[in-house]
């Protein structure tokens, strides 16, 4: 590569020079790689086009969960989120024991490998809720449930500073991944303040279609607020927020 000493900088291609801004200034490079048309057509990048196939259907997927949770990825931050997300769609395609490379998908894969991922990992979960809590996926009646007992918040929640008050959030999705539809769902918790005495038992139930064939997911997470003259307000716009799937369910099981 090469720096750009011109008075007015460049940016674009001219020829086989690509002109670009960095971090370190104005840069140009030759345009390099492979022709498109020879990585579509040569038999020698048949590996390299398996593979692109598979990470984009990885891509899909991921975007179709990310929109089933929307609702709650609202209230979390984490830039890093659909990039880790589509690494992880990647290992449910990789355990697909029946197609063959480039033709395997999520749903002959393993899409339970994706429980217990954490949807913000500056603010996971498992760092921030300790109480107890049982996750149940009906499928028969189409019910996502998560039950939380009784429990005090000063010894089971994490609260960051200056956070005043938290609610308890579940979220549900039928998702169908070939035709990139879903139907969800959430519930809630009232808002509980951080110092009370106890925090009451908690059923957070969302409905899907009975009977379904389609996966089955099922996140849990807590959202803080901070109170001021009576009002509640997001702690840092999400940022100690967390959201994680506490129960999956790939695919119906035979009878």
């Amino acid at each position: 590569m090469a720096r750009q000493n011109g008075i007015i900088p460049l940016k674009g291609t001219i020829g086989n020079i690509t002109f670009y801004k960095t971090k370190v200034g104005h840069l140009a490079r030759e345009k390099g790689g492979v022709d498109g048309n020879r990585i579509a057509t040569d038999p020698a990048f048949i590996r390299t086009r398996e593979n692109g196939a598979e990470f984009g259907r990885a891509g899909k997927a991921g975007k179709v969960l990310r929109a089933a949770f929307r609702a709650m990825l609202l209230n979390t931050r984490d830039s890093y989120m659909a990039a880790r997300l589509v690494r992880e769609m990647m290992k449910v395609i990789k355990a697909d024991a029946t197609n063959v490379r480039g033709q395997r998908n999520i749903i002959d894969g393993e899409a339970e490998l994706l429980n217990g991922f954490e949807f913000n990992s500056n603010a996971r979960l498992e760092g921030s809720f300790y109480a107890p809590f049982t996750a149940t996926i009906d499928r028969a009646a189409g019910m996502l449930t998560v039950d939380v007992p009784a429990f005090i918040p000063v010894n089971m929640v994490a609260a960051p500073a200056g956070a005043t008050h938290f609610k308890i959030v579940a979220a549900g999705a039928e998702i169908d991944f070939e035709a990139e539809t879903f139907i969800n769902g959430n519930a809630a918790t009232p808002e509980t303040a951080t110092n009370a005495a106890t925090a009451d038992v908690a059923s957070l139930a969302i409905n899907v279609t009975a009977n379904s064939t389609k996966p089955l997911f099922l996140a849990l997470g807590i959202v803080f607020y901070q109170q001021v003259n009576g009002v509640l307000y997001s702690i840092k716009n999400g940022a100690y927020n967390a959201l994680a799937l506490v129960a999956v369910s790939g695919v119906a099981t035979a009878p």
